[in-house]
């Protein structure tokens, strides 16, 4: 199991270099074009940033979980980047109403509020010579 673990750990790096040449790529088109000042163009960009941070947090996962130490923190803040870029990338005008548009903003709010507090308490409790992590009462 542990080399099946490592080799989805190399493929994540071959991912990651794939989409760094498509940033290069983007970030060379955005200024060639003249399109750097559009916030559609900018935020495309950023969207595959933030994909290259969701691929670099899932290698650190993989080799975190190979070598049997925690990964809660690592997928918890996985999490929390991923639902920043659906936020960073939330187009009001692509729903049929504003009533549905309203309640995927809410529900992404919630869900995003709910991850930053789990990874605060996850954070406090895996603090080394933290009582509740050493077992002590």
């Amino acid at each position: 199991m542990r080399w099946l673990v490592l080799g989805a750990a190399y493929f994540t790096i071959v991912l990651f270099v794939i989409g760094l040449f498509d940033m290069i790529l983007g970030l060379y088109e955005l200024l060639s074009s003249g399109l750097f000042t559009d916030p559609n163009a900018v935020i495309e960009l950023l969207d595959t940033v933030l994909l290259l941070l969701i691929i670099i947090e899932v290698h650190r996962t993989l080799i975190a979980y190979a070598n049997d130490e925690p990964v809660l923190e690592i997928v918890v803040s996985t999490a929390i980047i991923a639902v920043a870029r659906d936020v960073i990338g939330f187009r009001a005008e692509s729903f049929a109403t504003g009533q549905e548009a309203l309640s995927i903003a809410a529900a992404s709010g919630v869900l995003l509020l709910a991850l930053v507090l789990v990874y605060a308490a996850v954070k406090r409790i895996e603090r080394p010579g933290n009582r509740s992590s050493s077992g002590e009462v």
